[in-house]
């Protein structure tokens, strides 16, 4: 995917201050069936195209206002992931900052997970 350069800059040096997990991670803690809330951040029409299995939509415009209905614990194991990695870890950064301590951005997003030929 093709970023404007201030775009990647942004998320690079957000990157920087986010936990970030490897899809091989997330489909690991997915057949181990662990307790964590998988949210997908992007706009509804990529979800409704494809998403990882038990994924919860709820679209980087909205997370912010609506996670806490969703995810009271702010220690809660909560995963995140875009088409790449980018939007993610700019909502992850934006949860840090509301007091989730237990957030992660995948990297590669959902197009890594269908690179990689997960179902």
């Amino acid at each position: 995917m093709n970023h404007s350069s201030r775009f990647t800059a942004l998320t690079d040096a957000t990157k920087k201050s986010v936990k970030e997990i490897t899809i091989e991670r997330v489909k690991a803690k997915l057949e181990a069936l662990d307790n964590f809330y998988l949210i997908d951040v992007r706009e509804t029409h990529e979800f409704d195209q494809g998403s990882l299995p038990c994924a919860i939509h709820l679209s980087k415009g909205i997370i912010e206002r609506d996670i806490e209905k969703l995810v009271p614990d702010c220690q809660a194991e909560i995963v995140l992931y875009c088409g790449g990695g980018s939007r993610s870890a700019l909502a992850a950064e934006n949860l840090q900052k509301m007091g989730y301590t237990n957030v992660s951005s995948m990297i590669g997003g959902y197009r890594g997970w269908v690179t990689a030929n997960y179902h």
